[in-house]
């Protein structure tokens, strides 16, 4: 049976790697809707001016964003190599 802490995922961990996989939970999808929206507005507003310098900068601050959230609601991120339960 799951523990209340494992329903409170947003980003589950990825089977193998380290890291986290698509959201399970709507807050999760909308963290990513709102993540996309605004880098989308970000390339709109510094990419047309031919600015790269500040849109690496922005679109940094966001994936640092996006990583910052994945910690806090994600599962505990480690190395994964899949599914060690099985004996082949």
């Amino acid at each position: 049976m799951p523990d209340e802490r494992e329903k409170a995922y947003w980003f589950p961990a990825k089977r193998y790697g380290w890291g986290w996989g698509p959201p399970t939970a709507w807050q999760g999808w909308a963290v990513v809707a709102v993540f996309v929206g605004l880098l989308a507005a970000g390339a709109a507003v510094l990419l047309p001016e031919r600015r790269g310098g500040p849109f690496a900068a922005y679109s940094g601050l966001l994936c640092a964003l996006l990583v910052a959230v994945c910690w806090i609601k994600g599962e505990p991120p480690q190395w994964r190599w899949g599914d060690t339960d099985r004996d082949d």
